[in-house]
């Protein structure tokens, strides 16, 4: 069940000459309005000049279009807090570069609906009301003067101020809410009670905007009349709740063999199996199109925190598109008979299987394998989520020579609201130190792993030695790889053993930055670390 709301909008001019309000209304189509919403913004304008017009305009053109491209997994106000930083700073350099637009700025409320919940981003004195049960709420807060004589006078707005403060609100969804967006030019002329009447005058939205609209310059109002109505008339679900809830009539298939087939699919092969997965390679009996079918081992059936991670995999799959992952085909849950997704096919062989045959792994080859996993690390930070078990068994390598990173089972959307019961440790040798301590997964744990893996590839060990399931290891100084492997030189050992350093601050900052020192190779090599004494270990030195 996806959002169905209905939008009416009115923005008068007269008796001003000119408009410095601007509205706009962005309601993206299918899925993309399950995963971003739509977003509705009314801005107003201010200057002492003639760029009052265009600040509200360009400051709501940016926002709508900044916010779309912003990662999909991200939360929703975190979003919003970037792009208001990007518009913000815009006028600004406008109002330096160009005199007569010098101290221009505008106010801004806007709202997204997205499944279940509003999300608001306020700054300045346009307002937003919400209409339930005939109750009628303003939902955001001035930010004038608190003075009778300087109300018009903003304290905060787009433009004005290098460090702008936004007020963040959010809230559910009911069918039959009515949300109001307006200027001043149109809240401040009614009275709270002719508001509460001109949202019950009609039944259709554009002609309660209308209504508002041009009451607010029968009464005398002396600035432009700008007013966007809402109607909710269906509530949706939340994007990864909504994948899992129609996921869960949904039952796993019982173990596949070659030549059965579920739905459109025709078994061709068992690629993989562990104890909770089942990977298979299979043919579109339509389109003769290979692909990959994963699904989970039939005795997790009744399990339910690992169906929903299965389902989370997949949310996430769908939403990472990158050269260096494996594309998710989007296969409606309405059109599966069973709980699996597919994604594309690619003929090669994990890092893994390469150790397995024996391939022996040269420094430059590492180091070329390695900055293509760093690019793609650098690609799924940059989409907030955080791998979470990377290794040389999620490492694939095309018969083209072209790196994918595998399974996003355990990965986490940074602020995207993961269910904490699918969380996972991962492969304990893979393992950063800190996570046996109990914090979080992040980027620097990311990166200990791909060190982790450019050592195992290069040595076929672990820098902390092998650590087993329920271990607790104590994590001293990594064995450099070259008493292994004598021929390593001296620049990839150096990035190898900064990628493991056991203090998290020690490490690379950024996925980006350790590509770039295995691209630079032997040309920019970076510093060895130097040793801690074991009084500094100790902590006995303060």
């Amino acid at each position: 069940m996806s959002l169905k709301f209905k939008v009416g909008q009115s923005c008068l001019t007269e008796p001003r000459p000119s408009n410095e309000d601007y509205m706009g209304i962005a309601t993206p189509a299918d899925e993309q309005l399950g995963i971003k919403g739509a977003l509705i913004a009314v801005a107003d304008g201010v200057s002492p000049n003639a760029g009052g017009g265009e600040a509200s305009e360009m400051t709501v053109r940016r926002v709508s279009a900044d916010y779309y491209a912003t990662p999909d997994t991200g939360e929703t106000n975190a979003s919003l807090d970037k792009v208001r930083n990007a518009a913000n700073r815009w006028v600004l350099a406008q109002a330096v570069a160009r005199k007569d637009l010098a101290g221009m700025a505008t106010t801004i409320s806007l709202m997204v609906l997205r499944g279940q919940r509003y999300y608001l981003a306020h700054v300045g004195d346009t307002q937003i009301y919400r209409l339930r049960q005939n109750e009628l709420t303003l939902l955001t807060t001035d930010h004038v003067w608190d003075r009778p004589d300087m109300r018009h006078v903003l304290t905060r707005a787009v433009g004005l101020d290098k460090h702008l403060t936004v007020d963040f609100a959010e809230g559910a969804l009911d069918a039959g809410d009515l949300f109001a967006l307006m200027s001043d030019g149109v809240w401040d002329v009614h009275s709270h009670k002719d508001l509460h009447e001109g949202l019950n005058a009609f039944n259709d939205t554009q002609m309660i905007a209308e209504h508002l609209t041009k009451k607010a310059i029968s009464l005398g109002g002396q600035d432009n009349a700008t007013a966007i109505i809402v109607k909710i008339e269906e509530i949706g679900e939340d994007t990864l709740s909504e994948l899992i809830s129609g996921g869960r009539h949904l039952r796993l298939p019982p173990k596949l063999h070659v030549g059965e087939a579920i739905d459109d699919y025709e078994i061709e092969t068992l690629v993989h199996e562990t104890r909770s997965s089942l990977i298979y390679k299979v043919r579109n009996t339509k389109s003769r199109q290979l692909c990959v079918l994963i699904t989970l081992h039939p005795l997790l059936a009744e399990d339910t925190e690992a169906c929903q991670a299965l389902l989370n995999e997949e949310w996430l799959g769908k939403r990472v598109m990158s050269q260096f992952f494996p594309q998710i085909f989007p296969v409606s849950i309405e059109k599966r008979s069973k709980l699996y997704y597919l994604m594309s096919w690619h003929e090669g062989a994990t890092l893994q299987a390469m150790l397995d045959t024996g391939h022996h792994f040269t420094a430059t080859e590492t180091s070329r394998y390695g900055a293509n996993l760093m690019r793609g690390l650098g690609a799924l930070h940059r989409f907030n989520v955080v791998h979470h078990d990377i290794k040389p068994a999620n490492t694939h390598i095309g018969y083209e020579k072209r790196l994918r990173i595998l399974d996003l089972g355990v990965a986490l959307s940074i602020g995207g609201g993961n269910l904490t019961s699918m969380q996972n440790p991962g492969t304990p040798s893979f393992m950063a130190p800190e996570l046996f301590e109990g914090e979080t997964a992040g980027t620097a744990t990311d990166i200990y792993a791909a060190g982790v893996t450019l050592y195992h590839l290069l040595t076929r060990r672990y820098p902390f030695g092998e650590i087993e399931p329920f271990q607790r290891p104590k994590f001293g100084v990594p064995v450099p790889p070259t008493r292994y492997r004598p021929d390593i030189p001296q620049w990839l050992e150096n990035i190898v053993s900064k990628a493991v350093a056991r203090d998290s601050e020690l490490r690379f900052e950024t996925a980006e930055e350790m590509a770039l020192a295995l691209e630079h190779c032997e040309l920019k090599p970076i510093l060895a670390q130097t040793c801690t004494s074991l009084i500094a270990r100790a902590n006995l030195i303060k």
